[in-house]
């Protein structure tokens, strides 16, 4: 997506295929780390006595509780609620999360960046959905986008969308990893960025064109009678079935 301020993000989704993105993302081993086992101080605002120590600035978001109710323990899968909450992100906020989603997944050759299949959307549908997990991750990416934000407006004076590409760049360079070369200043928003940037991956490979980069085969008809296994899978499989002792155990191949 464009840096330029005049262009806003706009989904392509229908709130079913954002929906069923987000419940395929909410089940995927591609987000590392739930939201609720992670240690919340990291992306709290500082003490004053802190922030004044370390230069760093936090944005104080006030936030307005999600109210709607989730699906239920009884949902009806066969005809799901078309919309079963509202959508909270704000169009400024979906726009920047376009150019930074674009930033941390470009388009490359024929596979198409974050924003071009969507990944914004997604990420409106996970923190606008209401459970404990997805409401806390919306305090994190959007305290995130926030200081982004701020940070864009500190250094020079415009919004991160108004930004040049090395602009924008500069400042994801010294919040890109939490590590010991990561300034003070900059150590809480890393922790914030990192959930930021494991949700807009999980998301992206989570849709139809990132699984196809990643070569995910699933989900794909076979025309014809089934073939079974290869000859690499009975190989390996025989080999586990080895090392386990369960050899005896095992069915015979016809």
């Amino acid at each position: 997506m464009s840096n330029e301020t005049e262009q806003s993000y706009r989904s392509g989704l229908t709130r079913r295929e954002s929906l069923k993105i987000m419940l395929a993302l909410a089940t995927t081993a591609l987000l590392p780390g739930l939201a609720g086992c992670e240690d919340r101080s990291k992306t709290a605002a500082a003490s004053p006595a802190v922030a004044k120590a370390t230069g760093e600035h936090w944005p104080e978001l006030d936030l307005a509780p999600v109210t709607a109710k989730g699906y239920g323990k009884d949902p009806n899968l066969i005809m799901p609620p078309e919309s079963p909450w509202p959508l909270t992100m704000t169009a400024s906020q979906l726009t920047l999360l376009a150019v930074v989603a674009d930033i941390l997944v470009p388009r490359e050759g024929s596979v198409p960046s974050a924003s071009e299949v969507h990944v914004p959307a997604v990420v409106d549908e996970w923190v606008s959905a209401p459970y404990e997990t997805q409401q806390q991750d919306r305090v994190t990416i959007l305290s995130a986008l926030a200081w982004i934000d701020d940070e864009a407006s500190q250094r020079y004076g415009k919004s991160f969308t108004g930004l040049s590409k090395t602009e924008q760049l500069s400042i994801m360079d010294d919040i890109a990893y939490d590590n010991a070369q990561t300034k003070p200043q900059f150590k809480r928003i890393a922790g914030a960025f990192n959930r930021l940037r494991g949700l807009v991956l999980a998301a992206f490979f989570c849709t139809p064109e990132g699984m196809k980069d990643i070569g995910y085969m699933g989900n794909t008809p076979i025309a014809g009678e089934y073939p079974g296994p290869s000859a690499e899978a009975y190989s390996h499989l025989n080999s586990v079935l080895s090392q386990l002792g369960l050899t005896e155990h095992a069915y015979p191949v016809s």
